[in-house]
């Protein structure tokens, strides 16, 4: 038996290495071209088309107010900002419009739904909303968690200078807001696990998925799909926004630009349901690929070949085999969460992330105790290609 487990963690080993040097294998070409944008941005005025940016919003998070007026102080020459919320008087809506006040040079506009239509996935009527009230043709999709800096849309608009973009999105690095453990575990986990991921993914296969807290796309693209509402019964909708984009034979570009996305679940409960609830999503999206997830995770094999190595007397092996583990994980942590979307917590990148990788596995193998998940106070039931359906 201990000669089972000692095999199965040396496998483990191997996969998780070959992932991680496929990732750092990504980066320098993903440093090559952010210097490529970073000269372009250089040059005034530069490629600067009008903008629509559609921030859906429900509620108001802690620190709204103050995220928000990062995408009112844009050094970007005409672009409108829409908002949109179920009700009118959402308090989201209402932050929204105190920041807009100190700003009136931004056009910007308030909307609701009113809940019609009912969609699964209530969100996606205010995203039809808005681009039915947008003015300009490429549209910038922004959740209302994250944070920017004044180059922001100038970073968002570059891809679309090359006529076969249809779609674009942003790598994010997490940010505790509150502080705390959990928060910062969640946090790195953003930084380094989702960037990760997602080079690998870009190199051997290309970009066939978006992610959620900033994307864009042509207007043209989202009419051709079927609109917005193609995602009205999908937890994922950021993924189905890109992959439908690639299934139109447009390019999805991973853009250099990372933004800060906020992370708002400072307690232990808050950040577990919604860590989750993200990978049961993403095993019903990408079935194959999640299942193949849990072959980059290095820590649980890592304590695997451990507890095996101690069990057949031989513990220094064993402390190796973790140390190997451990390394692969710091590897990781300062390639991608510090070189590429520039994570500055040194505490998070080399001391949380690796505990963060073997609560990746964790979240992983959570995932497929269940297809219900709790989400905005609601329960659903994923299906298989990632629908949902209120549960019954």
């Amino acid at each position: 038996m201990p000669y089972v487990l000692l095999g199965l963690a040396v496998f483990g080993l191997i996969t998780s290495a070959v992932f991680a040097g496929i990732v750092l294998w990504a980066v320098p070409g993903y440093l090559r071209e952010r210097h490529a944008a970073i000269a372009q941005l250089a040059e005034r005025p530069g490629f600067t088309p009008p903008l629509t940016l559609l921030k859906p919003l429900h509620g108001a998070d802690p620190g709204l107010e103050s995220y928000l007026e990062t995408f009112f102080t844009q050094d970007y020459p005409q672009y409108e900002i829409l908002f949109c919320a179920r009700n009118a008087g959402d308090a989201g809506l209402e932050t929204a419009r105190r920041v807009a006040a100190r700003h009136p040079h931004i056009p910007a506009q308030f909307l609701s739904t009113g809940g019609v239509p009912d969609y699964i996935n209530a969100k996606v009527a205010s995203m039809e909303l808005m681009e039915a009230h947008a003015t300009h043709e490429i549209l910038v999709v922004s959740d209302s968690d994250v944070r920017v800096t004044p180059d922001y849309l100038r970073s968002v608009a570059i891809p679309f200078a090359d006529p076969n973009v249809g779609g674009m999105c942003c790598l994010y690095r997490g940010v505790a807001v509150e502080g705390g453990l959990w928060a910062r575990l969640e946090a790195v986990g953003m930084s380094v696990e989702m960037s990760a991921g997602c080079l690998a993914a870009r190199l051997m296969e290309g970009m066939q998925f978006t992610l959620g807290p900033t994307m864009a796309f042509r207007r043209e693209t989202v009419r051709r799909m079927g609109g917005f509402k193609v995602t009205a019964d999908y937890c994922a909708d950021d993924f189905i926004l890109g992959n439908e984009t690639h299934k139109l034979g447009q390019t999805v570009v991973l853009s250099h630009h990372a933004i800060d996305h906020m992370v708002l679940h400072s307690e232990l409960v808050g950040s577990l349901k919604h860590q989750v609830r993200w990978m049961k999503s993403t095993r019903f999206s990408r079935p194959k690929g999640h299942f193949g997830t849990a072959l980059s995770f290095s820590m649980p094999f890592g304590l695997l070949a451990l507890a095996a190595c101690a069990w057949l007397g031989h513990t220094m092996w064993g402390l190796s085999l973790l140390a190997f583990a451990v390394a692969s994980r710091l590897a990781l942590a300062i390639a991608v969460g510090r070189l590429v979307v520039c994570d500055k917590s040194w505490f998070g990148l080399l001391v949380l992330y690796p505990i963060r990788d073997l609560m990746g596995f964790c979240f992983w193998a959570a995932s497929y105790t269940g297809r219900r998940i709790l989400w905005r106070g609601r329960i659903f039931e994923l299906l298989p290609g990632g629908k949902m359906r209120a549960a019954e």
